[in-house]
């Protein structure tokens, strides 16, 4: 310790580019400031819409009080969870160059002597740890759902969820430590005169306020205003192959790294899916003539065929399919019976509660969910048969599948063999 750092990258002249120093930095961590704000509040929206507080949606046990601004999730407007899971999805894919510049600008902290100069250095260096380890595990596994491309252990759900806690605990620490840093290098001049000024002359008025300036600076190779340019750049270039898939019409072609951008093919049943009856194990005696709706309520069992449903009263509603991994469908037309309409049958003929939805689905998870009462009451919810003037194919769910406003795809359930309303909802 007393002879100084060892030769590395723990000695400031090890990093020698001009560009780095607090005013880059400051202006790449005011956009991610923002940004992963948005990001946050948008993901705790995500979390509240699948109502995990309902004990069959629950797919991260032992929360605690991480759930303390859990809500009832409404039905209006309709597309609410459309916009707010499109917003965290396409925000989180645009921000990444913007993430790696920062981490790019700020490389030589991670490695500053001593590791550790005092008790409140010591907890900067602890924040600094779980921030820059938080980040890159939310983003990775974030990126890594939208393409269901599962190779981290455990559920997504979980990992995400207390991987979010973990990461904006150490956010709201380190900004803490360096928002006042920020603010001043901010303030410290007009952005066009920053932009313009030459790295090797900007480096001279911060040298004195930051170790990220390097004593050593090498040659510039690009200027500050053509690397805000590149990431920039970057973000755009990442935002116009991915909100196609969240904004659809004619953008949806426009998403290329979204695995819901390709064409799902003609037809009334010719919009987004997320899994296949035969990749969950729907079997074709599973949804036949045999098939049947058991509707259930204290005391009370109703057992209906298909045709059966359909002399029900039908309804319509015009609703979207929006999913967690950031696809979303234009508004489709389905046809079918109202989930209050069913809980009248079982002896609700005044409120209808929440409902317990079970599938045919034989693997993969979501195979039940919970519904909230509001959610059956709404007059939009129905217990779907058709789609835009036809049949369900056996993908969106044949022979019947739920469809409630600003619902987490994952929770309208396809491939319906069971209904409690009441109990166990």
């Amino acid at each position: 310790m007393r002879d100084g750092p060892p030769v590395g990258p723990t000695r400031r002249g090890f990093w020698r580019s001009p560009l780095r120093g607090p005013w880059l930095t400051s202006v790449l961590g005011a956009v991610l400031l923002v940004g992963i704000v948005v990001m946050f509040v948008t993901g705790l929206l995500s979390y509240a819409a699948y109502n995990p507080d309902l004990g069959a949606n629950d797919k991260t046990p032992d929360r605690g009080w991480l759930g303390f601004y859990l809500f009832s999730w409404p039905t209006h407007p309709y597309w609410l969870y459309r916009v707010t899971q499109g917003v965290h999805v396409t925000l989180g894919i645009v921000l990444i160059p913007v993430l790696l510049a920062k981490l790019w600008s700020v490389i030589p902290k991670l490695f500053s002597w001593p590791p550790i100069k005092s008790a409140s250095h010591a907890l900067e260096r602890i924040s600094v740890l779980l921030l820059v380890g938080g980040v890159l595990f939310e983003f990775a596994t974030g990126v890594l759902n939208i393409q269901l491309d599962y190779i981290f252990p455990g559920s997504f759900y979980p990992l995400h969820f207390y991987g979010a806690w973990i990461f904006i605990g150490a956010f709201v620490v380190h900004i803490c430590f360096r928002i006042p840093l920020m603010v001043r290098m901010l303030r410290s001049g007009d952005l066009r005169d920053e932009l313009r000024s030459p790295a090797r002359a900007a480096q001279k008025d911060m040298a004195s306020l930051t170790d990220l300036v390097t004593p050593r600076p090498a040659a510039p190779t690009i200027s500050r205003r053509g690397a805000l340019g590149m990431v920039g750049a970057g973000s755009l270039v990442l935002l116009g192959v991915t909100a196609g898939q969240s904004i659809g019409g004619w953008l949806r072609p426009t998403a290329l790294l979204a695995p819901r951008g390709q064409d799902p093919g003609p037809g009334p049943n010719g919009f987004q899916i997320n899994k296949t009856a035969a990749g969950v194990g729907i079997r074709a005696r599973d949804v036949g003539p045999a098939w049947r709706l058991i509707v259930r309520g204290p005391g009370r069992k109703r057992i209906l065929t298909r045709d059966q449903v359909l002399a029900l009263p039908q309804h319509r509603a015009a609703l979207p399919i929006a999913c967690v991994e950031g696809w979303s469908t234009e508004d489709q037309e389905w046809g079918g019976v109202r989930l209050a309409d069913l809980a009248a049958l079982v002896g609700f003929t005044g409120e209808a509660p929440g409902v317990f939805v079970q599938s045919a689905q034989r693997a993969g998870s979501f195979r039940s969910t919970t519904l909230r009462d509001n959610q059956v009451r709404d007059p939009r919810s129905l217990l779907a048969l058709r789609v835009n003037g036809a049949d369900l194919s056996p993908d969106h769910g044949y022979p019947a599948r739920i469809i409630v406003p600003a619902n987490p795809g994952v929770h309208n359930t396809k491939w319906v063999t069971q209904l409690t309303f009441g109990e166990n909802a």
